[in-house]
């Protein structure tokens, strides 16, 4: 994927791929890639992710969809920006639900509670509206991100967090599956739980209005850069209330009408040995 107009060089652009990578990998957050690199632009922190992405591929790793983040005004506020973004899903990044994660895996937490839809038909814009979103959805399920940022204390700008594959960690997905004209997405109320006791509610018109809208907005992204969505994509449509953070111990779960519940349980390294 071809990103114009960025401003830093391309040495740039790679020695600060490399640094979230490895940052990732080592579970330690660095500096803001905007504090070491002031002149960074959106364009420049897409082209940041898609070395990211070609790396993971070229490591074997396969993508399964997409997540459309900072769709909420509650995320926005909380972060401190006014645009959704977008990033990739692999598929090591899927979670069954109920299932553990370890902490240790990552460098720090916070759980979203989204609705995440099934693409039964390939997607890209320009031109993509609600309706065309969603007859190209097989199905909604209700789901958890596990958001993650390797930038430290959660110090992030737009741009830091579009480099950062939109601070994506992981992926749980519920176990059951509506059709979405089976339900009115944007009345669908969620109650978030964690350790038993109700932290965040929302509903699927805290994203963007509609959540199919996000949809929309995504395909039409990828389409101005000559990208689209796939039939079996999974798309995260983004979350419907602030990110809460969670340490080992915390158990999660999700609870949405009509579509049931999701969960996920963290873990120490210890515990998951």
């Amino acid at each position: 994927m071809e990103h114009d107009n960025a401003t830093v060089g391309a040495a740039v652009r790679q020695e600060l791929a490399n640094a979230l990578f490895d940052a990732e990998e080592a579970r330690v957050g660095i500096a803001a890639l905007t504090e070491t690199a002031p002149g960074l632009t959106i364009e420049d922190a897409y082209a940041i992710q898609g070395l990211n992405t070609a790396r993971r591929l070229a490591g074997g790793e396969r993508i399964v969809g997409r997540k459309v983040g900072l769709t909420s005004a509650a995320m926005q506020r909380q972060l401190g920006v006014d645009s959704p973004d977008y990033g990739v899903l692999f598929d090591n990044m899927m979670v069954a639900d109920g299932d553990a994660v370890e902490v240790g895996e990552l460098v720090a937490p916070r759980v979203e509670a989204e609705l995440a839809f099934v693409l039964g038909t390939d997607l890209a814009g320009p031109g993509v509206d609600v309706s065309a979103a969603l007859r190209a959805i097989a199905g909604v399920l209700p789901a958890i991100e596990i958001i993650d940022s390797r930038v430290a204390d959660w110090k992030i700008t737009l741009a830091d967090t579009i480099a950062d594959n939109a601070s994506s960690a992981r992926c749980v997905l519920g176990g059951r599956m509506l059709e979405p004209t089976a339900l009115d997405l944007r009345l669908c109320g969620m109650a978030l739980t964690i350790d038993g006791t109700v932290t965040a509610t929302g509903a699927g018109a805290a994203v963007l209005g509609n959540p199919v809208r996000c949809l929309a907005w995504l395909a039409n992204t990828l389409g101005a850069y000559g990208d689209g969505l796939r039939a079996g994509d999974v798309v995260l449509a983004g979350a419907l209330h602030a990110a809460a953070p969670v340490v080992a111990g915390s158990s999660v779960t999700a609870e949405f009408a009509h579509l049931g519940s999701v969960g996920v349980r963290f873990v120490s390294q210890e515990e998951q040995a």
